[in-house]
């Protein structure tokens, strides 16, 4: 008896866990909103369910649309509709740990007496928005399109319930809510762990916990794939045509029926066969290739991150660097020879690569361009570039909503003459979207197209091109209206550089000037390359080394940077803070001109360094901090008005001959009069892995979002290390979480730099520790002023030198002392404009060549394109 019970209690334990995860285990949902109970099927094969038992609350109404647009081609899901005149909520069940699939379907038309013009509402998933104040009507208009799909990838949830909450805006008088129809699907591991971040070399995104939405799904080279057509997760596939831009369209490629795929080792759901069965390529003519980029340009809703996938396969050639070239995001360089065979390991085989890209909110950054180009430097066998598939994904963790498109000028005069005509005509026809509206309003259509595409080459940024070996891709695309010069070389600068040269704050320097000062700009001389172009090495005034940065001069790229540049430092000189000599704009260059600076980036000195030194001591890597964390406190309180770098870091910081920190990169700062209010409300700018998290959230920057940077530069300091890392296991990646991590678990002396283990007294890392503990608080309020922290600071350089407690000298001046710095006058006009001293900005040596992408960034002075950042 007792063996039968020992049995049952054993069946209970193993078969019970067996029985729940079946029970909980959720089934697709496909609803069709609206829908009578026996629901329906659409063409692809899916069944569509009726929606009224996860659907809670009074306020709604079901109903039939209308009209049908010829472009419909099927009742199902979009000709009936569940309308909300309040807040309603579905909900449905899923499990707390796994990723979903959520598609929403939208056709505005009439229903019943409800006009789509009046329907603005926004939809909640739990606690994320996925629309705010939309309009599907205006979407729709905008487009030209009939419907609309909306699909989203919500990360886990961790809850058993999703809620979907509609709530009409209150905003317009009358409005509500439709819904047409819902997909809810549990969806495999999609996303890679750490995609790259575009612009930053070796550095990598966290993508885990965010949300995503679907913005562009493209078939490269190939035809539209519908939902039934794809790899079982029904997802939608269109065509490239629409997005390429100029005239030169490349040539599509289709797989020879004796290649087959070959997925290897990845999953068959990344992407259908047809995908990699076709391409867009540039053609075999080399001459051709080499004068233009392969491009693509995409409408994004701006001051958002992207994840931009890219699907690969190469089913002609079969050996390495056959075909090698580069692939550029927004001018920004995502990836450096790209090899398709020596990336998926060899024909007909499949492989794709994630790149993340924030996407800024400024005039013109409405677009996302993605090009490529033939790595010619490498001399690949053909001078070509291949894509089979796109997908641009858009990132938050908690709203995912964007504003309502515009609609042009025509396309709004069009619709009024629209409006007109159609008073004559049925109640029906009259708030139908998408009609067949004659052969005239099909010309109004067309017209507008052909506006919308010549104003979207007209504000198309110059070329990639490279018209001499000198140049490589653009970084960066403002899209600002920046000035340039005119053909005789008179400068169109802003007013706050004409102002600052007028003042004599800063030096104007002739294009003959700078072409003598660089040997005609010669490559010999380029001494790195960054964000806003290349930097050289140059001479003037009779052996006066200087660092002169120069621009793409087909580009306007970095126009806000440049000015910025100017305008803040031609009115600033302090002893840590770069020195600008001066600028020149003429025949449509750009030229900054710095003191040179002999020892490069402190980060060269702390780690992936390229120079022939010894390792920075302890007490170097303290008076190199204080330096910079003196350089910043001048900015944040020594100035006439508070002045916020918002760039923060390691290669921002710079060393002279004497090893003299001194803080560079000005072209994000920003400045105000007063600062009553304790914040500047204002676009997210600065670099993964030094971003104050309180500023990312809130978009509200104070001078302790530089606190919180410098808190992390403060640990690369000590543990020698990026700020970023991708290649360490996930808790490691980001440094400041591991630093603080270590620190309250009392285990960092285990992460810091081995070359100074044995080499720090112990009541000087206690206070360094600390005091980078406190800068990297989650909250502003928490972290110590740079006045604070460069008392701290001083303490643990003073208990380095002085472990028996005596004070040095730099205990005794924790403040900044005001002769290191001063304002510039009028009165100091002539001598501040051949201001030399303090070298800054390069270095003597030059790079190496395995280091030239990831040194050569970071070692100057960076007005760069916020993208990316």
């Amino acid at each position: 008896m007792s063996m039968r019970k020992s049995l049952c209690v054993l069946l209970v334990i193993f078969y019970v866990p067996i029985l729940l995860h079946a029970q909980n285990k959720v089934e697709p949902l496909i609803l069709g909103c609206g829908m009578s109970e026996n629901g329906g099927k659409d063409p692809d094969g899916r069944q569509w369910s009726p929606d009224d038992k996860y659907l809670s609350g009074p306020n709604s109404i079901a109903s039939r649309a209308s009209f049908q647009d010829p472009s419909l081609t099927s009742e199902i899901p979009y000709m009936t509709a569940r309308i909300f005149t309040a807040e309603a909520t579905y909900k449905f069940p899923i499990q707390p740990t796994k990723r979903y699939w959520l598609r929403l379907h939208f056709y505005p038309t009439v229903y019943n007496n409800f006009n789509p013009a009046d329907s603005y509402f926004s939809v909640k998933a739990n606690n994320v928005i996925l629309l705010n104040n939309f309009s599907s009507s205006i979407t729709c208009q905008a487009l030209s399109q009939a419907y609309i799909d909306k699909e989203y990838a919500l990360a886990p949830l961790d809850a058993d319930e999703l809620s979907l909450t509609f709530t009409p805006s209150d905003k317009h008088n009358g409005a509500f809510a439709f819904i047409n129809g819902i997909q809810l699907i549990e969806m495999p591991d999609l996303l890679l762990k750490s995609p790259s971040l575009v612009g930053y070399a070796d550095q990598t995104a966290d993508t885990t916990g965010f949300h995503l939405q679907t913005m562009f799904r493209i078939n490269v080279g190939g035809q539209y794939i519908s939902p039934a057509q794809d790899s079982g997760l029904s997802r939608t596939w269109y065509d490239d045509t629409p997005y390429i831009y100029g005239a030169s369209t490349g040539v599509t490629n289709s797989i020879a029926k004796d290649v087959k795929i070959d997925y290897q080792t990845m999953p068959q759901y990344i992407a259908p066969a047809e995908v990699f069965s076709t391409y867009r390529s540039m053609g075999g003519d080399k001459d051709l290739n080499m004068k233009y980029n392969l491009t693509w340009i995409f409408q994004v809703d701006p001051n958002s991150m992207y994840l931009i996938r890219l699907h690969f396969c190469d089913f002609y050639y079969s050996k390495v660097n056959q075909i090698v070239f580069n692939i550029f995001i927004n001018n920004q360089t995502a990836e450096d020879m790209a090899d398709v065979i020596g990336w998926s390991g060899g024909k007909g085989m499949t492989t794709y690569k994630d790149y993340v890209i924030y996407v800024h909110n400024e005039a013109g950054e409405d677009q996302l361009w993605l090009a490529l180009s033939p790595a010619a430097k490498l001399k690949p066998e053909f001078y070509d570039a291949l894509l089979n598939g796109v997908e641009i994904f858009k990132l938050n963790q908690t709203d995912l909503s964007g504003p309502n498109p515009n609609l042009s000028d025509m396309m709004i005069k069009h619709e009024e003459k629209e409006r007109t005509f159609q008073k004559k005509k049925s109640h029906t026809t009259t708030f139908a979207i998408g009609g067949a509206a004659g052969g005239a309003a099909g010309f109004a259509l067309v017209a507008a197209i052909c506006v919308a595409v010549h104003q979207r080459k007209k504000r198309a940024p110059g070329s990639y091109t490279n018209n001499t070996s000198s140049w490589l891709p653009l970084y960066g695309n403002s899209h600002t209206s920046g000035t340039k010069s005119t053909g005789s070389g008179k400068s169109t600068m802003g007013s706050g550089a004409n102002l600052a040269m007028a003042q004599g704050l800063c030096r104007y320097f002739s294009l003959q000037e700078m072409i003598q000062a660089t040997k005609n700009f010669d490559e010999a001389n380029v001494i790195g390359v960054g964000g806003f172009g290349k930097v050289y090495k140059g001479v003037i005034d009779n052996g006066v080394k200087v660092a002169i940065k120069r621009s793409n001069p087909q580009s306007e790229q970095g126009v806000n940077e440049f000015q910025t540049e100017i305008e803040m430092l031609s009115k600033l000189r302090h002893k840590h803070l770069v020195s600008l000599i001066g600028f020149c704009e003429e025949d449509e260059e750009m030229c900054l001109v710095y003191d040179y600076m002999a020892h490069g980036t402190m980060r060269e000195h702390l780690y992936k360094g390229n120079k022939p030194i010894d390792t920075l001591s302890w007490k170097q890597r303290l008076e190199i901090c204080i330096g910079a964390a003196r350089g910043l406190h001048y900015l944040h309180t020594g100035a006439k008005y508070t002045i916020i770098h918002r760039d923060v870091k390691t290669t921002n910081i710079l060393l002279d001959e004497n090893f003299v920190a001194k803080v560079s990169d000005f072209g994000l700062s920003k400045t105000g009069p007063n600062m009553n209010q304790g914040h500047v409300s204002t676009v997210v700018k600065g670099s993964f892995g030094y971003l104050d998290p309180e500023y990312f959230r809130r978009q509200q920057l104070t001078e302790k979002s530089d606190v919180y940077s410098f808190g992390v530069v403060l640990f690369e300091a000590l543990c020698s290390r990026p700020a970023l890392n991708p290649g360490l296991p996930k808790e490691q990646v980001s440094l400041a979480d591991w630093a603080l991590l270590n620190k309250r678990k009392g285990t960092l002396e285990d992460i810091i730099d081995p070359n100074l283990k044995g080499k720090i007294n112990p009541e000087s890392l206690i206070k360094f520790a600390d005091a980078a503990e406190k800068c990297l608080s989650d909250h502003g309020l928490a972290r110590p002023s740079m006045n604070d922290l460069l008392w701290n600071l001083e303490f643990a350089l003073n208990l380095q030198e002085n472990p028996d407690g005596t004070r040095s000298i730099h205990g005794n001046s924790p403040r900044i002392d005001e002769s290191e710095f001063e304002e510039v006058s009028l009165a100091q006009k002539n001598d501040m404009a051949a201001h030399y001293k303090n070298l800054s900005l390069g270095s003597e040596q030059d790079l190496s060549h395995d280091d030239s992408t990831e040194n050569s960034a970071a070692i100057f002075s960076q007005i760069v394109n916020p993208k990316g950042r």
